[in-house]
């Protein structure tokens, strides 16, 4: 398997106008060495959600409401609480 060779090093840019006209015009992989490359972990980043309709009985949702008003927090979070905890015992 044939040796890549060593990455370009990378320009200096004056602007931030400067560094995108150059990056919309030259290819990333022949500035970077993916062999160093480490995977990075987001911890904050909030996920992807998707809303959906939930039909529920008003007295399990009565109990679900009183249930987070207890713990201080939106009904619609603690029942998220509960199915990952459910999903991920």
């Amino acid at each position: 398997m044939p040796r890549k060779a060593a990455p370009k090093p990378l320009p200096t840019f004056k602007t931030e106008a400067a560094e995108r006209a150059f990056w919309a015009t030259h290819d990333a992989t022949e500035y970077l060495d993916l062999s160093t490359a480490r995977r990075v972990v987001l911890p904050n980043l909030k996920p992807t959600t998707q809303s959906i309709s939930l039909r529920l009985p008003s007295h399990l949702l009565d109990g679900i409401k009183a249930a987070a008003n207890k713990r201080d927090v939106p009904y619609q979070s603690l029942i998220k609480i509960w199915l990952q905890e459910k999903l991920h015992p």
